[in-house]
């Protein structure tokens, strides 16, 4: 009994002494943030026509009671990046882009206690955004599904105004309470994984919409076509889920690899196999000599979707998430490739605020199964070479590109 008390009083002293270590830790963290001075000026890669960044100044605003100034970390570049860049199709121009961005909250408004999930929130605190809900401020990310970010804004595809510090694609970014903005403290997270938040929530989302259909199960087969960065974390979504059957398609050698790596069993490469007959039977030895029972379109081109029906097992489901802008028409023979096979579709468009929560605890489940997740980022850029960065993206020659400030 004697040595009972012993241990509980080691153990007891040792949980005292780490306590202090992390309060000692927060409190040096937030004294060197408060320390640390505020340039007069932000730079800020501004989209000011077709395919053309130009790093603006503008001066950096007084912070008001609901506001958060934050020290842009880092920033990823995301697919509708790439489509502005290219061809403007929200009439943007000119524009600070850039959603995929994390930071260093380095002065804040008196009235922030707290994030969007509760979880208290000050000067040094690393933080991510969500949706801006101007329209409709008391949504909270215990709404679920009622509202989703195609419904509302995102810092990084906001129109110009006076304030200028709109996008992640910076070195600082004005986030304002009034505009109804949602935002997490998310310091338990490194530089690389906050990047992938936003990503990741996608696909969190999109495999949330497939279990709806009660189809998606651990012994599903399932088929992911499009191993861009959207099909990679879709496949280690789906592995962190304890899916072990999965079946990358793609035309991309070393993305198939990378799919191999992140989950899946099999692999399908469409440039090597000749006509949707033969493909189709290709992802069926895949499978084990059946159709898939569920199947991600995760390519946004009209063609990958036509072909995806003919993947799928009579009573098999789909979940379409490909297409973040207008893509084109897809042709598909409803008979053949909805009715006589019973097929449930769901579409899925980004995420949700709760989503957003449960990307955090994805994010650490498949780095701690020895998910390659951060690899997905291969290229880094200073914010000055930002138009350099764009070009890598467009060309597809990596997988994630992120700008990252010193």
């Amino acid at each position: 009994m004697d040595n009972q008390r012993d241990i509980q009083e080691i153990v007891r002293k040792v949980l005292e002494a780490m306590n202090g270590m992390n309060t000692a830790s927060a409190a040096s963290t937030n004294s060197a943030a408060a320390g640390k001075p505020v340039p007069k000026v932000a730079h800020v890669a501004v989209l000011t026509s077709l395919e053309k960044f130009e790093i603006k100044e503008y001066p950096i605003p007084e912070v008001g009671d609901d506001d958060i100034l934050v020290k842009v970390e880092g920033c990823g570049i995301c697919g509708t990046d790439a489509h502005e860049f290219r061809k403007d199709p929200f009439g943007l121009i000119p524009v600070a882009l850039g959603h995929e961005g994390t930071g260093e909250i380095v002065k804040i408004g008196k009235n922030v206690k707290f994030d969007s999930a509760g979880k208290p929130i000050g000067l040094g605190d690393k933080i991510v955004t969500c949706m801006i809900f101007k329209d409709n401020p008391a949504i909270t990310m215990f709404d679920l599904n009622k509202q989703n970010v195609g419904g509302a804004d995102v810092y990084g595809l906001l129109p110009d105004d006076d304030v200028h510090l709109n996008g992640w694609f910076a070195d600082y970014i004005l986030i304002r309470g009034k505009l109804g903005s949602t935002f997490f403290n998310v310091s338990d997270l490194d530089l690389d994984s906050r990047i992938l938040i936003e990503p990741c929530a996608v696909l969190v989302h999109a495999v949330e919409r497939a279990k709806t259909t009660n189809i998606l199960r651990f012994n599903s087969k399932v088929v992911v076509q499009g191993c861009g960065p959207i099909g990679l974390i879709c496949i280690a979504v789906l592995r962190t889920m304890g899916i072990e059957h999965i079946v990358a398609v793609d035309g991309n050698p070393k993305r198939l690899e990378f799919a191999r790596r992140m989950g899946a069993c099999g692999t399908a490469n469409y440039r090597e196999i000749k006509g949707i007959e033969a493909l189709t039977e290709a992802v069926k030895a895949a499978c084990g000599g059946q159709l898939a029972d569920f199947a991600f379109q995760c390519t946004g081109a009209p063609g990958g979707h036509s072909n995806i029906y003919k993947f799928i097992r009579n009573g098999g489901g789909l979940c379409e998430l490909g297409f973040f802008i207008n893509g084109g028409d897809a042709t598909i023979n409803p008979h053949f490739d909805i009715c006589s096979k019973e097929i449930t579709t769901v579409g899925s468009w980004v995420y949700t605020l709760r989503d957003y929560a449960t990307t955090f605890d994805f994010l650490k489940r498949a780095q701690a199964i020895g998910l390659p997740i951060k690899e997905l980022i291969t290229h880094k850029f200073p914010l000055a070479q930002m138009n350099e960065a764009m070009g890598v993206n467009v060309r597809q020659e990596g997988l994630k590109v992120a700008i990252v400030n010193d």
